[in-house]
This record gives structure tokens, C-alpha cells and sequence, in this order.
């Protein structure tokens, strides 16, 4: 085998190629910011921490430091409820740090909000007529398809009332 120089400072062996450089650009760049955590840390929120402090803050973005650790996590936190979370910020980063398995997280700043965003554009209301349905319904050649889609829209109705 020879190495080859790829107009770059590197030398690889042909064939061979280091994985850091098969992952894009985009990826590394999340990847060094500890996107990684802060996904682990959204998915899992409310696992990693009490219902009580999940349903009073939320994290919104993280700071890693260097080597992904000792990383400041900014969170949201439900106005009247900043003194609680406070007083839980300790348990917080421990409860995060023992998830990982080391000090991902040492520093919480917290930014108050009014209420956690919920956004509704689209309100369902009760079926009424099934009429304009049924026909798309008949439409479908599928029959379990059909039966199922009127098992849900039975569901809905009753769920409304």
C-alpha cells in the first residue's frame, strides 16, 4: 500500500479514509455543539426530571463547554414558578449528569415566560354529517381500511361529547 496525499495536509492510505471525514459538514458542526445532548435532553425530559419540574420549565438550548462537558442548559420557566425551579436547579443537574453518566451539565440559567406556547391553529369540533365522508369512504377498495377509518370517526365523536 502507498499513501496518497488528496491536495490536502493529510496522508491516507488509498482506500482508507478516517470516519470524521465521511460525516457531513452540517452534522460535525451539531455534533461539536453538543446538539447530540441537547436532543437526549428534549426527548427524555420528563423522565430525567419530576413531573413537577417538567410541567413548571422546559429547556430551549444548551452551551457545551469543551469536550462536551460542563455545558450551561438554558431553560424556560413558567412565571411564578422561577423560585421553585431555583431551589431544584442542584437536583436538575444532577438528575441530567447521572442520565449521561458524567458532567454534562454544571451551570442553569433560567428565562421566564408567561405560559408554555401552545399553538392551536386547527380546532376539531364534533362530525356531524357523515354524508360527505361516507362517500370519500366508499371510495376507498380497501375494506379493513374502511372499517377502520369509521371505527375512528365513531371514536372522535364519542371523545368530543
Amino acid at each position: 500500500m502507498h499513501s496518497k496525499n488528496n491536495n490536502k495536509t493529510y496522508k491516507h492510505i488509498q482506500g482508507l479514509r478516517p470516519f470524521s471525514s465521511s460525516v457531513p459538514k452540517t452534522l460535525k458542526k451539531y455534533l461539536k455543539k453538543g446538539g447530540y445532548n441537547y436532543s437526549n435532553i428534549v426527548d427524555n425530559w420528563t423522565k430525567m426530571v419530576s413531573k413537577k419540574i417538567s410541567d413548571s420549565c422546559y429547556p430551549v438550548k444548551i452551551r457545551m463547554g469543551s469536550n462536551m462537558k460542563d455545558g450551561t442548559l438554558v431553560l424556560n420557566v413558567v412565571h411564578g414558578k422561577e423560585m421553585e425551579m431555583e431551589y431544584e436547579k442542584k437536583e436538575i443537574i444532577d438528575k441530567i449528569n447521572s442520565f449521561f453518566g458524567y458532567n454534562c451539565i454544571s451551570h442553569i440559567i433560567f428565562k421566564i415566560v408567561q405560559d408554555r406556547i401552545v399553538s392551536n391553529s386547527r380546532v376539531f369540533r364534533k362530525i356531524k354529517n357523515f354524508s360527505q365522508i361516507e362517500e370519500k369512504m366508499d371510495k376507498v377498495s380497501n375494506n379493513k381500511l374502511k372499517n377502520s377509518l369509521s371505527n375512528f370517526l365513531k371514536a372522535f365523536n364519542e371523545k368530543k361529547t
